[in-house]
């Protein structure tokens, strides 16, 4: 009996130590694919936006939204010119930004510049700062950079887009961490009816954003939880990126709200089900 028992008890541990094997197996293998894969390969994501009183001029309007490149964290020049190449090809309307351009600091920004300068879009290129910009320390860098690069770096104010005898909106509002956000103000003079598209870097603000008349909020921050799991979802979500953490959400009757997954990465260079994204809406 004695015998047995340890004969047993040597297949168990022997049974033990491969599933073990196999189990650091699998997470070297998907730390791998999240480092040396996913990251490098952003998803192009295209959707149509329905938006009741759009003018009849903007249906159509192609709007490509980016964030999140969270440069110096594994991102550099080539990767924002992979990203300034997939933007090209989408002929945007209008190009948005909504924060985070780089991760700790502004430093060799110039051929950032370079490269996002070389983007058009007949309606323009519009910025918002985010939590990582002024955490840098470096967010009047980052404004000059982005001005630099021919796009309009929108604090707590808009700017009227017209198109034929019609207008739309489009308003920023300061990072909701770090800075000093203020919704009254970025859409003081906007009277009730009008389209207008918000930038804000987190995406729960669309809760405050709701009150006011606001149709379409684009944002990031959340990276769309980095890492998600299956059946789980993202396992860690950001302040003021928990609630709306990815995809198009409807906040109110006449609010929604479309969070990107982002570019970049932030505290470990990896993704997992999670891809890099690039976003198309169109406006109808």
């Amino acid at each position: 009996m004695a015998a047995t028992r340890k004969v047993y008890r040597a297949s168990l541990s022997r049974k033990c130590l491969h599933f073990v094997g196999k189990l650091i197996g699998l997470v070297q293998a998907a730390g791998a694919y999240a480092f040396g894969w996913e990251r490098n390969v952003p998803e192009v994501v295209r959707l149509a936006v329905k938006m009741p009183d759009l003018p009849k001029p903007f249906i159509g309007t192609r709007v490509v939204h980016f964030s999140d490149l969270h440069v110096g964290h594994y991102c550099g020049s080539a990767d924002v010119k992979r990203v300034a190449d997939l933007i090209r090809r989408e002929k945007p309307d209008l190009i948005c930004f909504t924060g985070d351009l780089v991760e700790e600091s502004a430093k060799g920004l110039s051929s950032i510049v370079a490269v996002l300068g070389e983007l058009r879009a007949p309606l323009g290129k519009y910025a918002v700062l985010g939590n990582h910009d002024y955490r840098a320390r470096e967010q009047q860098q980052v404004s000059k950079a982005w001005t630099s690069a021919g796009f309009e770096v929108l604090q707590n104010r808009h700017v009227r887009l017209n198109k034929m005898d019609s207008s739309i909106f489009i308003a920023g509002i300061d990072d909701a961490l770090y800075g000093v956000p203020d919704l009254a103000m970025a859409l003081d003079g906007i009277v009730e009816g009008q389209t207008v598209i918000l930038l804000s870097h987190e995406a729960d603000i669309a809760d405050q954003a709701a009150a006011y008349p606001v149709r379409l909020q684009l944002s990031g921050h959340s990276h769309g939880g980095q890492v998600r799991l299956p059946f789980l979802g993202a396992i860690l979500t950001p302040k003021l990126g928990e609630k709306y953490v990815q995809g198009l959400h409807r906040v109110s009757s006449r609010l929604q709200v479309y969070t990107t997954r982002g570019i970049g990465t932030t505290i470990l260079p990896i993704r997992f089900l999670c891809r890099p994204e690039l976003t198309v809406l169109t406006l109808i």
